[in-house]
Order: C-alpha cells, then structure tokens, then sequence
C-alpha cells in the first residue's frame, strides 16, 4: 500500500505557506492504519525498550498502539498544563509558533531505553524539546520514530543525539 497516498495535504494551513499533511485520513482507513502501525512494531520487536513516549496529539495514537504491540509502559508528552502531575518543562519552537511541553516527572527511570514516537518532524521543534525532557530525567532514547518527515524544513538536522527514522517523506508536494 501507497500510504503517502493516505495522507491529505492540506496548503496553507494553519498559516499561509504551510502545507499541513493530515494523517486523519491515514487513519480512518483500517488497512493504511494498521500498515503504519505494524512498520513500527516491526522496527522495535526485537530491539530492548522499555518504555514507548508519545508526543501530543497525534504521536499518542502511533505511540500508545506500539506500545500496547510491544507490550510496554507509555508515556505522553504533553502541551503545558495538560498533565495533572509534578512535571517538567521544555520550551519548544516550530515553523508556525512556540510553546512548552512537559512529561510528569516520575514518568521515566534513569536508564530506561526508550522510543520517541510523534507523527511528524518539520523543523524538529516539538521533538527536540521531547528529547531533552526524556534525558533531563534519564531515559536513553533508542530512536525517534515518525510517520512522515519533512526534510525540506532541517528538523532531522536540529536532532543531532539521536537516530531518527520515518515511514514516508513529503518534499514541497
């Protein structure tokens, strides 16, 4: 299957010059869904993780089913004031804005092997302040895991600690 076909592309969304890929569509199709989620469990089967992080939103539908197939604990990353918690924080930047995001503070242990999952890398905002928050609490990150990576904006580049795979690529389509 053609999964790059299951993702709509949305132009000038939220912003003016954004082409905004929407996984919705990939993942209202039964078949493309599980495609994607059965290349991931397929990567880290036999690989030694202990935990599966998700970033807010669309990284907790990829990362919770991996997790749930890999039989592993999973932690979200969430949007400042989203977690009910003691947490920690990491301001972030992306092509459209800013923000912060927080883990709770128990969520990792020192030394956990962890995998990063998120639906999508741009300018590796989002991902970059993920990963300063699983290493501030001592988890070594095995991977960054994408559905869709954007190599035109360089956020594979802002990652320089850290293996990063993706499913598919989109290049100014």
């Amino acid at each position: 299957m053609d999964l790059k076909k299951c993702v709509r592309s949305i132009v000038d969304w939220p912003i003016e010059g954004v082409i905004f890929r929407d996984l919705t569509t990939l993942m209202k199709d039964p078949l493309a869904l599980k495609e994607s989620c059965d290349i991931l469990y397929e990567r880290y089967r036999d690989q030694h993780i202990d935990k599966i992080v998700g970033i807010d939103a669309r990284g907790f539908v990829f990362g919770a089913v991996l997790a749930y197939k890999l039989g592993l604990g999973f932690v979200p990353v969430r949007k400042k004031g989203k977690l009910p918690h003691d947490t920690i924080e990491e301001i972030y930047s992306l092509e459209y804005g800013a923000g912060v995001m927080e883990i709770h503070s128990d969520a990792i242990s020192h030394g956990e092997k962890i995998v990063i999952v998120d639906d999508l890398i741009a300018t590796g905002g989002t991902i970059g302040a993920t990963v300063k928050l699983v290493e501030k609490l001592g988890g070594e990150i095995v991977e960054c895991a994408f559905l869709i990576e954007l190599p035109e904006l360089k956020g594979r580049e802002q990652i320089t600690n850290c293996a990063i795979f993706s499913i598919m690529e989109f290049e100014g389509e």
